[in-house]
């Protein structure tokens, strides 16, 4: 099973998440400090939203594509490679609550994408506190080399 991620930073998590509640007909499947996401199955979509500064408008935070397993992620990975596009991968990571294996690249616009499996749960964002491009300490320094 496969489906696109999108994560929204927002500005009030609560209203984000009785809006997305009403908008998708299903309430978040993981609900956190300052986090939240639904994995909506019509149409296939895990949606992110992370809490961000009161007042700021919401904006994109990263794309992703969730896939089943670690050999779709290594497919992923080798695909980009070999078409010749900067890569960042992370194994065994701790990100939104969950541990996860991961490839990122990036858009021609500079928009951030990942490939990533959920391999288990974690009591950890994993971004809390660290610098770093949307959440990923060193994804900038990793597509500047």
């Amino acid at each position: 099973m496969s489906r696109v991620q999108l994560a929204l930073n927002v500005a009030d998590l609560d209203a984000s998440v009785a809006f997305y509640s009403t908008l998708f007909g299903v309430e978040p499947a993981k609900r956190r400090p300052g986090y939240a996401n639904f994995a909506v199955a019509e149409p296939p979509l895990k949606l992110v939203l992370i809490e961000g500064e009161p007042g700021q408008e919401t904006r994109l935070d990263h794309l992703g594509v969730e896939v089943g397993a670690i050999d779709q992620v290594d497919a992923a990975a080798q695909r980009f490679k070999d078409s010749g596009m900067a890569t960042f991968e992370e194994n065994d990571t701790e990100c939104c609550y969950a541990v996860q294996d991961k490839v990122w690249v990036h858009g021609p616009g500079k928009e951030p994408w990942e490939v990533y499996v959920v391999k288990g749960d974690s009591d950890r964002s994993g971004v809390e506190g660290e610098a770093g491009v949307n959440g990923v300490p060193g994804l900038k320094e990793a597509f500047e080399a």
